[in-house]
């Protein structure tokens, strides 16, 4: 790898790079600040042609949330409802299986379950969610419930976040997503998501869960408040649990969506900070396999160019997508098959369809 900067302390950290030395906090810092844009690019694209070659990976999935009405206030949301109130709602079983039998193709490896922290139902409300599932789709696999929601089942059933991780276990959980960590520093927690589960509670759920034998995801909601240093934080954090347990898939930086989706460009991330997010995610997490281009949340063609800045993995399908468009995303709630095979063969990338645990289904 050929580095051409003039920049000595760029060219330091390509040397590092190179020899597979880890990034520090500051280097992040360093990269967040050079003008060299390109530079940092050709860096994260070398580290994930490593690890992945050309090979883009992405899964025909659904969405599914339960129920939006959540005690959490965190200020970035524009999904939840309090009870009673305007389009609030809580799936009951027959209501959760004719939203899936609505939108189901035979295709479907993945349900992705997320939903409101609903303290008007009872713990079983959310391990029945997934004993129903189960039963009627077997062969899909079930990724529910953030670390964030995994600290909030405790607290309403009064038992540990294992014994929690257990139960869903047993009903059939597989995995679980990443979400819910927000920024994992205690001074963004407070201001942003006071009531949800603090950087520890969300950073020890999936170490239980990792200890329990889940592979789990990891995410980072950036574009708030949140300094450059904070973002890096974070990223040191989960790679710090990923040291210890090995148990994180996938890192998925999420771009903040405005509350309004006529909000001004000035209040959306810019594309240079998503790409260079992205770069800065696969040079600083050295122990993460993947690293996701979250289509939903920067569009397609920004998907696209991070394929050149790290990114070996762009999510899929969807079918419907409720909470980022419930804060303005500008995206198509869904996305074929063929569509997602497109955006990455016109990268010059092999378009690889795989199951939740990134075995291949098969190779476009």
């Amino acid at each position: 790898m050929d580095i051409l900067t003039q920049d000595k302390t760029l060219h330091a950290i390509a040397e590092k790079v190179k020899n597979h030395e880890r990034l520090t906090i500051e280097d992040g810092l360093y990269l967040y600040e050079t003008e060299d844009l390109l530079t940092v690019a050709q860096l994260a694209n070398y580290v994930n042609n490593e690890k992945n070659g050309k090979n883009v990976y992405f899964i025909q999935n659904m969405y599914i949330n339960p129920t939006n009405v959540c005690e959490a206030n965190c200020s970035f949301c524009g999904f939840k409802r309090k009870p009673g109130e305007e389009g609030a709602y809580t799936m009951n079983a027959e209501q959760l299986l004719h939203y899936v039998q609505e939108r189901w193709n035979d295709n479907i490896r993945e349900f992705h379950i997320v939903g409101g922290h609903n303290n008007e139902v009872p713990f079983d409300y959310y391990l029945d969610t997934i004993r129903t599932l189960k039963k009627h789709y077997p062969h899909v696999t079930i990724k529910a419930y953030t670390g964030a929601e995994i600290e909030f089942f405790s607290r309403l059933a009064g038992i540990s976040m294992e014994d929690v991780l257990k139960e869903l276990i047993k009903a059939g959980l597989d995995t679980m997503p990443g979400g819910g960590a927000e920024i994992l520093t205690e001074r963004y927690r407070e201001k942003m998501s006071p009531e949800k589960a603090s950087t520890d509670q969300w950073l020890e759920a999936h170490q239980i869960a990792h200890s329990l034998g889940l592979k789990t995801h990891a995410t980072m909601l950036y574009g708030l408040i949140e300094t450059k240093e904070e973002r890096l934080i974070h990223m040191d954090r989960v790679r710090r649990l990923q040291d210890e347990t090995n148990g994180f898939m996938v890192f998925i930086p999420l771009a903040v969506q405005p509350k309004s989706i006529n909000a001004s460009l000035k209040r959306r991330t810019s594309a240079f900070d998503d790409l260079r997010t992205i770069a800065i995610s696969r040079l600083i997490l050295d122990n993460f396999q993947h690293i996701k281009a979250y289509w939903i949340n920067i569009g397609v063609q920004l998907t696209q160019m991070a394929l050149t800045f790290g990114s070996s993995d762009i999510h899929g399908t969807l079918v419907e997508e409720r909470i980022s468009h419930a804060v303005g995303a500008l995206t198509s709630q869904g996305i074929t098959r063929d569509e997602l095979i497109y955006l990455i063969k016109t990268a010059n990338r092999v378009p690889v369809e795989r199951d939740t645990f990134y075995n291949v289904i098969k190779t476009y």
